[in-house]
């Protein structure tokens, strides 16, 4: 028993030797990089999936049944306003022509008969020689020869409007599908589909947008009536370049309740035709214009709730603030709320820094090179 308590005792002056010894060196803290965040003046865009669709589409059906005599157009073709496309049998609608200015020509027989009598009569009933009903019944045949006149020519108006209808064009520019039907087919009248006529200059581009997205762009004023349309920028699955332009068309009366997104709508022109429905496309909404503060996007960490940007205080320690982030600019992240310019913010050693810790901050300077180190 008496040797542990021995060398327990001789240990205790050799630890407290240790801790007074002044050549004792602390850990110096981590070096980390840090930059101040870049002030720009640009338009800020929100990205949005688009889906092309024609400004107007023509589902062609023939105004009266008859048979196809030709068809003058091949399918696919590229059709202007008032182009014919099919010729039906006009024969049948000559013939009701005809028939209808037969009665046209007798009614107007009959209404001058009935002007005659009247002029007859009239010298009779001043003698006292006729009786003044025998011209009040002259008068009545007179109206009504008139009106029996005004429903001939209007069935002559008829006849003819149908008459022209054999003839089917194009109500207005565009491309047209295949035909549905061939020369020798009978149609009736509103029923048997032609063809499809689709107008793609200028052409639609229809997205969604998120609760968020139309509340930004109604305080900014681009969802009012009378405000200018907002500029909107496109590019197909294959490009690179926003090169495409267009405005806003089209905000939806209301949001849909099961995703909570708007429909909108945006008008492009295109004038070679390239753009064909369907396609899909990414698009560009603007979020806002003015100075913006960016940071490197590697600079950006997460915590649960949010994300935040590890900044350095005037004595060294780590402060992490939360930031509220935009869309990514030439590899740099908008940051709307949370940062300012004043801010030293790491961007490199990130991995190094905790909230609440000391390190050593290097500067960068603008050519890439670190500056001295600070505390």
């Amino acid at each position: 028993m008496p040797t542990p308590i021995r060398k327990t005792l001789l240990a205790f002056p050799l630890l407290s030797l240790a801790i007074a010894a002044p050549g004792f060196a602390q850990p110096a803290p981590p070096a980390v990089t840090v930059e101040q965040p870049q002030r720009r003046d640009l338009t800020e865009w929100e990205e949005h999936i688009a889906r092309l669709e024609p400004s107007a589409r023509v589902e062609l059906r023939p105004r009266v049944s008859g048979l196809v005599e030709q068809v003058h157009f091949r399918d696919g073709q590229i059709v202007r306003a008032g182009d014919l496309l099919f010729t039906l049998d006009w024969r049948p609608f000559e013939i009701a022509v005809q028939s209808a200015e037969a009665e046209r020509d007798g009614a107007r027989a009959r209404l001058e008969l009935a002007r005659q009598e009247i002029r007859r009569t009239l010298p009779l009933i001043e003698r006292r020689i006729a009786p003044e009903a025998q011209l009040d019944a002259r008068r009545a045949a007179e109206r009504q020869a008139e009106a029996a006149l005004a429903d001939a020519e209007a069935r002559l108006r008829q006849a003819q409007l149908e008459l022209t209808w054999t003839e089917v064009r194009a109500p207005q520019p565009g491309r047209a599908s295949d035909r549905r039907v061939d020369a020798g087919n009978l149609v009736q009248a509103g029923q048997t589909p032609l063809t499809t006529i689709l107008t793609l200059d200028p052409i639609y581009a229809s997205f969604d947008l998120s609760e968020a997205d139309y509340l930004r762009l109604a305080r900014d004023g681009g969802a009012r009536q009378d405000a200018a349309a907002p500029e909107i920028r496109l590019r197909l699955a294959d490009e690179t370049e926003w090169h495409r332009t267009g405005r806003l068309d089209f905000l939806d009366t209301e949001l849909r309740p099961r995703s909570g997104t708007l429909r909108a709508r945006a008008l492009l022109p295109n004038p070679g035709l390239f753009l064909t429905p369907g396609v899909f496309a990414r698009l560009r909404l603007p979020a806002g214009q003015g100075e913006r503060l960016l940071v490197p996007d590697a600079a950006i960490a997460a915590d649960q709730a949010s994300r935040v940007v590890m900044t350095v205080a005037e004595d060294g320690t780590v402060v992490a603030k939360p930031v509220t982030l935009g869309p990514l600019v030439d590899g740099l992240r908008v940051v709307r709320e949370g940062l300012s310019p004043r801010d030293r913010v790491i961007t490199a050693g990130l991995h190094l820094a905790r909230p609440g810790a000391r390190v050593t901050a290097e500067a960068k300077a603008p050519d890439g090179r670190l500056a001295a180190a600070t505390r």
